[in-house]
């Protein structure tokens, strides 16, 4: 199929530019019209080029909206024809003029409204569902995130990517607030988005479609998705909640990096940095570089330091993960014996820059290395 293509390709500029060149419609000059025929059959390959990647939706509504121009252009020029009063070649330029202006308004305007169009009411005669499957909303929360932008740039995120132009003003208004956090968080989007939009590799849209009678972001993002049968991708708790109530799906960035932490069994050893005191009396804080909360007894006269710790229960919630610990030293007191790899010692994780301390034998201490 793929030759066949190509081979009908070539054959419309050979086809054009020998018409050109015999024909000699131009000057009576068979160079000039050769060049002439060429040019045309490019602009025709590059328009079919351009046409295939338009959804069926879109080529429809630019079909009928052409035809009814052109209509309504006829009708026109018939009543300038029966003008006496206006000479024949001012006739037939008004008509040309009109015709040319109603097609393309009707082109433009139905390729925009076309997305309007139910084709499930033809019983299943045209589809369109590969391109509705393959739509992405953009939300502005996962837009100023940042993440999506390396998680698009890693080639996991696939088909066309929406961005909605009252998505566009809602990061305007963001980025132009006189709070100096929230206009450095627009600002922050703004580059997100000219990010994306200069990876070629993706195929980023701004839609002007929108709902003025619904005024919040959120329910127009939802109206969209439902009109587009596309997929909304956010890091808004309710957004996702609200959103799969009304039968639209959901992508949750946060819900993804959850989902790639590292996994974490109790009696692993790890270093951590102990940040705060705890909700429990002797109990200290510390986080990991993804932003697991790790919860360490006795560790509250540790704040401000290093402190190794072995797992003793990891905790699944809908926030995250936390990880609950002990002191090295106690486990060890405790006889709870840290995890081996084939029989030898397994070297500690470590969420901040500095040596890796290893368990040598059972009887050693921990050294630094």
């Amino acid at each position: 199929m793929h030759a066949d293509v190509v081979l009908i390709r070539l054959l419309i500029p050979a086809f054009l530019i020998s018409a050109g060149y015999f024909l000699k419609p131009i000057a009576d000059d068979p160079w000039i019209s050769a060049v002439a025929g060429g040019l045309i059959a490019f602009a025709i390959i590059a328009f079919e080029l351009r046409i295939r990647r338009a959804t069926l939706k879109t080529l429809i509504g630019a079909a009928v909206g052409s035809i009814l121009g052109i209509l309504g252009a006829f009708l026109i020029g018939l009543l300038i024809m029966h003008q006496e009063s206006i000479g024949a070649e001012k006739r037939t330029f008004l008509t040309l003029t009109i015709t040319f202006f109603m097609a393309y308004v009707g082109l433009m305007v139905g390729a925009a409204k076309g997305d309007y169009l139910d084709l499930s009411a033809l019983g299943g005669i045209f589809s369109d569902k590969v391109a509705r499957r393959d739509m992405k909303i953009l939300d502005t929360s996962v837009i100023i995130d940042g993440r999506i932008a390396d998680v698009a740039e890693t080639g996991f995120l696939t088909g066309s990517l929406i961005i909605p132009q009252f998505i566009l003003r809602e990061l305007q208004q963001v980025a132009d607030s006189p709070d100096s956090s929230k206009r450095q968080r627009g600002r922050r989007g703004l580059d997100m988005l000219n990010r994306l939009q200069n990876n070629s590799s993706l195929d980023i849209q701004i839609v002007e479609t929108d709902f003025p009678s619904v005024r919040e972001v959120d329910l127009k993002l939802i109206e969209l998705g439902k009109q587009l049968d596309a997929v909304i991708v956010t890091n808004d708790f309710n957004l996702n909640k609200v959103s799969q109530l009304r039968g639209v799906s959901v992508l949750n960035i946060n819900e993804l990096a959850n989902a790639l932490k590292p996994v974490v069994l109790p009696g692993e050893a790890m270093r951590v940095f102990i940040l705060k005191e705890g909700k429990e009396y002797n109990q200290g804080v510390a986080y990991l570089d993804d932003g697991t909360m790790v919860v360490v007894d006795n560790a509250r006269r540790l704040i401000g330091k290093n402190a190794d710790i072995a797992v003793t229960s990891v905790l699944q919630t809908t926030a995250g993960k936390m990880i609950f610990g002990r002191l090295w030293e106690e486990a060890e007191n405790g006889h709870n014996e840290i995890h081996r790899t084939n029989g030898g010692s397994r070297r500690m994780r470590d969420s901040r820059s500095g040596p890796h301390p290893v368990r040598i034998t059972d009887s050693e201490p921990i050294t630094e290395s």
